[in-house]
């Protein structure tokens, strides 16, 4: 019985003994997981601080030439407009037109009664036709007169008589057709025809009133000629040259904008506004201006200079006056922001003009830039 007791207790040591060594095996495992856990997460939060620095677009200040420009507001005009009138005068037999119509030139657009100018016409187409006949006559007798002088059966004086007879109905005859021609001209003229390709933009009469000779009746405006008419100041008369641009947007189509071409400089100033005009041609493809249409311009002019030059976008305004712009440290790694004051000049097509502040070559922040605090790490993406 005693050993039995002897041996279970025997037994009992060993189990203990190796629970124990179990238990510190366990807890040195346990000591090397957490010192791994410990680890990564030390590993993550480094890497979580470096992905929560802030993405900013940047862009380089470069050094380029200055424009500056200046806006302005024009209308769409005709090179070509004509209120037309007859030349002669009448009762109006016809109107062919409506306003709206597109027009050929030389299309009847209006006639006038032409009744007693025709039947002076035929009287006088009569009269030719006898000036005609005598003229012919004259001729034959003139012939039969030469030969009876070549037989001495006239006398000269006689012969000559009868030349002096042809030449007179000659010129008779010449006459009547001229007055002839002059009067079917006239009748003509009771047609008033178009002059050129174009719209009619207004009809002054209706058929059955009278008219006289240059009364306007209807206006003919063409409009496949168009330019733009802008007043400019006269202080930017000097500026503009042959390497001025004008970019152009139509008010019934803002969202569009077309290239400029200046045609004309008029150099008489508007003594009224200080102004003068200019003439621009504009390629508007299937825009389709008509006159009368408002434009506004943006009217770019060289002032010969050079400078540095940013987007507009890098630019912030404080309620104080200040205007800052965001630079990347040069040569820093992470990259990190400073804010710099700057004095700015023109903007034209998306730049401005840095008079001071930066330099070019400087890197910029123009997105991400709201809310950037000075000295702060950044991530950086170039801008296209």
């Amino acid at each position: 019985m005693h050993r039995l007791v002897r041996a279970a207790c025997l037994s009992g040591i060993s189990v203990r003994t190796e629970l124990d060594e179990a238990g510190l095996r366990l807890h040195w495992r346990t000591l090397e997981v957490f010192a791994t856990v410990l680890l990564i997460l030390a590993a993550g939060n480094a890497y979580g601080a470096a992905d929560r620095s802030p993405l900013v677009v940047v862009s380089t200040a470069q050094t380029d030439t200055v424009i500056k420009q200046v806006p302005l507001t024009g209308t769409v005009t005709s090179a070509r407009v004509a209120r037309l009138s007859a030349e002669v005068g009448g009762q109006v037999e016809a109107v062919n037109v409506e306003v709206g119509d597109h027009i050929e030139a030389g299309a009847a657009l209006l006639e006038i009664d032409p009744e007693i100018e025709q039947l002076t016409l035929e009287a006088l187409a009569a009269s030719t036709r006898q000036a005609s006949a005598e003229l012919t006559d004259a001729k034959r007798r003139y012939q039969d007169a030469q030969h009876l002088r070549e037989q001495k059966n006239i006398s000269e004086n006689a012969l000559r008589l009868l030349q002096s007879e042809v030449e007179v109905d000659g010129a008779t005859l010449k006459q009547k057709q001229a007055e002839e021609r002059r009067q079917q001209a006239r009748v003509e003229r009771h047609t008033l025809k178009a002059p050129f390709n174009g719209v009619i933009s207004e009809r002054q009469t209706e058929a059955g009133e009278w008219i006289e000779p240059g009364r306007p009746v209807l206006t003919l405006v063409a409009v496949d000629d168009l330019r733009i008419e802008f007043r400019v100041p006269q202080e930017f008369y000097s500026g503009i040259n042959e390497q001025s641009t004008l970019r152009v947007t139509l008010d019934a189509l803002p969202d569009r904008e077309f290239d400029g071409v200046i045609g004309a400089v008029v150099p008489v100033s508007d003594a009224s506004s200080r102004t003068f005009l200019i003439h621009v041609r504009v390629a508007a493809g299937d825009a389709r201006p008509t006159p009368g249409m408002s434009v506004h311009g943006m009217l770019n002019l060289s002032t010969g200079h050079r400078g540095v030059v940013i987007p507009r976008d890098a630019i912030l305004h404080y309620p104080d006056g200040r205007i800052t712009v965001w630079v990347v440290e040069p040569d820093s790694e992470p990259p990190i922001v400073t804010e710099k004051h700057v004095t700015t000049g023109y903007s034209f097509d998306g730049l401005i003009t840095i008079l001071e502040g930066i330099q070019a070559d400087d890197v910029i922040v123009v997105r991400g830039n709201e809310s950037l605090q000075e000295g702060q790490q950044v991530r950086i993406q170039h801008r296209n």
